[in-house]
């Protein structure tokens, strides 16, 4: 579908959005896993939590709603049902990446397949620490999906450095730990997304070769309530289009202040931005609040290579903030975005470039200078939600409006996208 955005005056007002992805995928899985029920309080309604969520109840784990709440009847360790087809991952990398460390740990075969994007998507880098933990995994020729796994009795505890920042490879080792009594350790040189050691309660140590987390049998999940902030990367559309839009003010409310999220706000603060925090709350070892964000004059800094995993999904919008600041936007250390949805890297370049804008692409990055020429133009997001509604905010504020082809895909992480624009913006 392609979507007509106009340019728009103001933005103002206040939004609730739906809760945080990340946190909702691994509240699904530990409660999944746990022996009893947990209750799940403000869930993500993105669509990839549908995948996580059919392939837990492909195991055997049952969900019911009450109210907006939702109940889950956990299996308890080793105890899911041996699946009789496939399991979906669909679009979600956190899904297959995750129940692989859960799976690798069964005493049943099961295979992981995904949609066309997802299959090309690397799997190499969670089947090698996998393989090192002992378990029989077969992929295809090009290490991508479908993933056949299979019983293994050698499994052992492993201590695996991280080749690349990956929080989905990380939880996926550290689940896989939560299976034996012996200890397994993750060490990361740059911090990725903590979401699974905060919510498991994981001890986590700094050394010289940088942060490591540990997972044993003594972690495993208990049954619990869960309470799920909103979701900080789908506040940063929002809050870029409120600071690039004149006379604006925007609230957004309960939403999670992660300090492995939130290193885009650091960015945007640095460039110039108003953004204040009030009623911070921490809850479960999450920190969430307010976030009142007001029109802001922003000038381009340069991003260090050590916040990029931090950072990797809202370098599309920053991108959008950096050509509308003065100086030149440059992102170098990210080949990490060739490997999303879409190359990401590609994608913002070939769009931008319709701008008339000087973009120099890289094989990490891209640098963006020039002025916008007020050229009506078709942006296309290659089914990559966040170019989606990254590009999205992009035409709101050209003079000449300009049109989205395949907004659709917003739903694998926001379906109320285009609603909650239509609440904020005059």
């Amino acid at each position: 579908m392609i979507q007509e955005f106009k340019k728009i005056n103001k933005v103002q007002g206040e939004l609730k959005l739906p809760g945080d992805k990340s946190i909702s995928h691994r509240a699904i899985l530990f409660s999944a896993m746990a022996d009893g029920e947990s209750r799940i309080i403000n869930l993500s309604g993105a669509g990839d939590l549908n995948s996580t969520q059919e392939c837990c109840r492909d195991l055997g784990v049952k969900f019911i709603y009450d109210k907006n709440d939702l109940v889950v009847s956990g299996k308890g360790i080793k105890n899911f049902t041996a699946p009789i087809k496939p399991l979906f991952a669909g679009n979600s990398g956190t899904t297959a990446r995750l129940i692989t460390g859960l799976l690798a740990c069964q005493d049943f075969k099961s295979i992981i397949t995904g949609d066309s994007s997802l299959s090309k998507r690397p799997m190499q880098r969670i089947i090698d620490p996998l393989k090192e933990f002992g378990a029989e995994l077969i992929s295809s020729e090009n290490n991508t999906l479908p993933l056949t796994i299979s019983p293994s009795n050698n499994l052992k505890a492993i201590n695996y450095t991280l080749p690349v920042a990956s929080a989905q490879v990380k939880s996926g080792v550290l689940i896989a730990g939560l299976h034996l009594d012996e200890v397994t350790s993750v060490t990361e040189k740059n911090p990725s997304r903590n979401h699974t050691e905060k919510m498991l309660g994981l001890r986590v140590e700094k050394s010289k070769q940088g942060i490591v987390s540990y997972s044993s049998k003594s972690n495993y999940p208990k049954p619990k309530e869960y309470f799920i902030p909103s979701d900080v990367s789908t506040a940063a559309f929002f809050i870029v289009l409120t600071l690039l839009s004149k006379n604006s003010f925007l609230t957004l409310r309960n939403v999670t202040l992660n300090e492995s999220r939130t290193g885009y706000l650091e960015i945007l603060k640095k460039m110039g931005a108003s953004i204040e925090i009030e009623n911070k709350v921490e809850k479960a070892g999450e920190e969430y609040g307010d976030l009142v964000v007001k029109s802001s004059k922003l000038s381009n800094i340069k991003i260090p290579g050590n916040l990029i995993p931090n950072i990797i999904d809202e370098i599309p919008i920053l991108a959008v903030a950096g050509i509308f600041a003065d100086g030149e936007f440059e992102i170098s250390n990210a080949s990490e975005l060739r490997t999303k949805e879409s190359d990401r890297i590609k994608t913002i370049c070939e769009n931008l470039r319709l701008l008339d804008l000087t973009v120099d692409e890289k094989d990490d990055g891209f640098s963006i200078k020039g002025d916008i020429k007020n050229i009506k133009v078709e942006f296309q997001c290659n089914d990559d939600h966040r170019i989606a509604m990254a590009f999205s905010v992009l035409s709101m504020l050209l003079e000449n409006g300009g049109k989205v082809n395949g907004i659709d895909c917003v739903k694998i992480s926001n379906p109320g996208f285009l609603k909650q624009v239509n609440r904020v913006a005059k």
